[in-house]
């Protein structure tokens, strides 16, 4: 789905809605003139009526993109911005529906895109680099919520009446838990020009440090005026690219030709990280981090689930998961029943990084129904929210950590009727609090019920088999 920048625009005349479902009322906002649009969305401007504030609206066609089999997409895209707040990220304040559109309510930037500076020639040294000090800061903080934009470009960064930049479009974003087996995404997306050679070489690749490497493409063009790997022929634009070959001109200082190689790499191994590279010299010059606000304690997500909701009226996704009286576990096959005995791990032979597999998994002879009781009595002595949803118990922090707020899940297996396997693995938040979190909370609250452990660091030690 094409992101459509909102742009500095008067409003027009109020653009009449159609009815609207009776749990998303659209009456707050006036809308004024499309500010752009797209295949399946429009942008406009529109004025929220009770405090006066301007805000671009994105209206989405709902029976286009379910056609195409965009649903999901578009709920990752949702998933994303909520997850990404951030004074250097366009925000999204909330979602909306009618019987026939989905509504995507978003800061209005005003000041329009990058790429419309850098269409008029090669900024200063001093404008390009706080432009790049604050992508990078909007990039290191997206990747520190296991979220990767994969669509970086001068077209995808706004500027508001400030002058400071705003990242915007995470339609192409992926999230750290869709990754495969491997530890890697494999989704060829991008813009071809902006694009790391570990994607269009399709072997898999690290969303970090592809996001890095068009990072390096967008400094190269704020200080040069035109793209790095360009070629009228996009084959041999690839090969440039896979290639690492590039020139900068003579205008480019010293620091800033080394810093580029560094990140313009094409071996993602040996690439220049976010951590290095603000401890560069020349980036931290007038470098000043901003620490993002507290996450609203009240920010719901009952919007979102509304707009997809298939439940019968009145009945949100969320009510439903937590009505059902029990949870039915995942059975498993011979295939899997072998893949999880020690013996005949096979995982080595095809992930390279062994931190990604699940971090811990313990046997009990207990049914689903008291592993569940178990993990609720966890959850609420910690303050976590609990949801349940085909045979996966998630648990959700409450308390804001180093890298955000802390999520588990823990998928349970049937085995035999007696014999249950539960995986657990952190899905979000910092790897330290959560192996504090095991090894003082989880593990020691759930001894009566656990036959042994196994965890992909060591082999737990043999609990003693519950009576």
């Amino acid at each position: 789905m094409e992101e459509l920048s909102p742009c500095s625009e008067a409003c027009g005349p109020a653009i009449p809605m159609e009815a609207t479902h009776h749990y998303v009322p659209l009456s707050p906002y006036e809308m004024g003139r499309m500010l752009g649009q797209g295949t399946f969305a429009k942008v406009y401007h529109a004025r929220n009526l009770k405090s006066g504030q301007s805000v671009a609206i994105k209206m989405i066609d709902k029976e286009k993109v379910l056609k195409v089999g965009l649903i999901d997409q578009i709920k990752r895209e949702i998933s994303v911005m909520r997850l990404v707040r951030h004074p250097n990220v366009v925000q999204l304040y909330e979602v909306m529906a009618s019987k026939t559109k989905i509504y995507f309510v978003m800061e209005y930037v005003k000041g329009g895109e990058l790429f419309n500076k850098v269409a008029k020639g090669k900024l200063k040294e001093d404008a390009a680099r706080k432009y790049f000090q604050q992508l990078i800061g909007a990039v290191d903080f997206c990747h520190s919520r296991g979220v990767y934009h994969r669509d970086l470009k001068p077209e995808n960064l706004l500027l508001d009446e400030n002058g400071d930049l705003k990242v915007t479009d995470f339609g192409l974003s992926a999230l750290w838990d869709s990754r495969r087996h491997d530890g890697l995404l494999h989704t060829t997306c991008g813009t071809p020009a902006y694009v790391a050679p570990e994607v269009i070489n399709k072997k898999g690749y690290d969303g970090a440090k592809a996001d890095m490497w068009s990072c390096g493409v967008i400094l190269f063009v704020l200080m040069a005026g035109f793209l790095p790997f360009h070629d009228p022929n996009l084959m041999e634009m690839y090969r440039k690219i896979s290639r690492g070959e590039f020139k900068c001109p003579q205008w480019f200082p010293l620091e800033v030709r080394k810093l580029l190689s560094k990140i313009l790499d094409p071996s993602p191994s040996t690439r220049i990280t976010v951590a290095k590279l603000m401890d560069n010299p020349w980036f931290k010059k007038g470098f000043k981090p901003i620490v993002a606000p507290q996450p609203n304690r009240n920010d719901s997500m009952s919007d979102v689930r509304a707009v997809f909701a298939t439940h019968p009226e009145g009945t949100s996704e969320e009510e439903a998961e937590e009505t059902t009286s029990s949870m039915k576990p995942t059975c498993l096959n011979a295939f899997d029943i072998i893949s999880l005995s020690p013996g005949f791990d096979l995982s080595g032979l095809f992930e390279k990084d062994t931190n990604h597999r699940p971090d811990a998994r313990f046997t009990t002879k207990q049914p689903a129904s008291t592993i569940v009781s178990k993990l609720e009595e966890i959850a609420e002595m910690e303050r976590f929210k609990v949801k349940k949803k085909d045979g996966t118990v998630k648990l959700q922090g409450s308390k804001e950590g180093r890298k955000g707020q802390l999520a588990i899940d823990a998928e349970i297996f049937e085995v035999t009727p007696s014999l249950f396997v539960v995986e657990v693995k952190k899905t979000a938040g910092d790897t330290l609090e959560y192996k504090k979190f095991c090894n003082q909370d989880l593990k020691p609250s759930l001894k009566d019920i656990v036959w042994t452990w196994q965890g992909s660091e060591q082999q737990q030690e043999q609990q003693p088999q519950p009576q």
